[in-house]
């Protein structure tokens, strides 16, 4: 089967490998152009990109698919099966409707929940215990598809994003090789989803500055799932900002109002709306990364601040 692939980041990178390793047939790989990145403001490749460059996969880049921009590609390469995972940009029909079997794609949720741009930090912030990936047969919609099967994963209390990702990562490299699988054997079938559905917003700056007015389950959720990015924040007492990347919730409650400090016994203790969070990992302004002990032993933080 020819198949095309498309997409971007990390996620994508190893589906793609995992896709390639299994020996089927990629007749193109498409990515988004290369962005500055860093201090020099490099053009960097996408990481979908330099994984295609080092297995020589004929790699392709338009600015736009819209107009028909793509097709004379497309009837170059004549895929079969078009499969995308977090390319980043919207397909038009023609491109959807041109392989001889579909355009699916892997979503990293259990839809219809969590349509949209962020499933896996959204199900984290939310505390859900489970998510997973589901491979769908695309269409114009967003993420609507009918799916054609769903692989679950766990999540575990003080997983973080890292976790999650790198769990979905094999249920979803499993999950296309064994839709691919149905496609070749003429076994594939699909299931509309539900009418249940949410969305997954794009997580925004505001989505990580704490509320320590919220429980304290709540806030280690927030910091759990923005973890290690795009990293969940607070502001000091003297208005710097201080990152965190690690936390747990404390067994034992204490009394004070939200956001104080209220003990540095084996971490930074802080008073929620109802409990009490602990802050185990840190970045502070213009810091790198440290444990809440070596942020402590700074004598940066005290009993009685408060933090928000």
């Amino acid at each position: 089967m020819r198949i095309l692939f498309m997409g971007t980041p990390d996620f994508a990178a190893a589906n793609l490998k995992a896709i390639y390793e299994s020996g089927e047939e990629i007749v193109g790989v498409v990515t988004t152009p290369d962005k500055p990145r860093g201090r020099g403001m490099v053009l960097t490749p996408s990481p979908v990109k330099a994984y295609a460059l080092e297995k020589n996969l004929n790699v392709y880049q338009p600015l736009t698919l819209k107009d028909g921009a793509f097709l004379d590609t497309l009837n170059e390469l004549k895929p079969e099966l078009i499969i995308v995972v977090a390319y980043g940009k919207i397909l038009p029909s023609y491109v959807l409707d041109y392989p001889k079997y579909a355009c699916i794609n892997a979503h990293a949720s259990i839809l219809p929940r969590y349509r949209g741009a962020a499933p896996i930090q959204r199900a984290i912030i939310d505390g859900e215990s489970e998510t997973g990936v589901s491979i769908m047969k695309m269409d114009v919609g967003l993420d609507t598809g009918d799916v054609i099967l769903i692989n679950k994963v766990s999540i575990e209390k003080d997983d973080n994003f890292e976790a999650v990702h790198d769990k979905l990562v094999v249920a979803a490299s499993e999950g296309l090789i064994e839709a691919i699988k149905r496609f070749e054997d003429g076994t594939v079938s699909y299931t509309k989803q539900g009418e249940d559905f949410t969305y997954a917003e794009k997580i925004t700056k505001q989505d990580c500055l704490i509320d320590f007015d919220k429980d304290a389950c709540a806030v280690h959720n927030q910091i759990r799932g923005l973890s290690p990015i795009p990293v969940a924040f607070t502001k000091m007492s003297d208005g710097k900002i201080l990152k965190v990347t690690k936390s747990h919730t404390s067994p034992t409650d204490f009394t004070g109002e939200s956001g104080e400090v209220v003990s540095l016994d084996g971490g930074i203790f802080v008073k929620c709306k109802r409990g009490t969070v602990v802050l185990d990992e840190v970045i502070p302004e213009g810091k790198g990364k440290m444990s809440a002990a070596s942020f402590i032993n700074g004598r940066k933080i005290a009993v009685g601040d408060i933090l928000g």
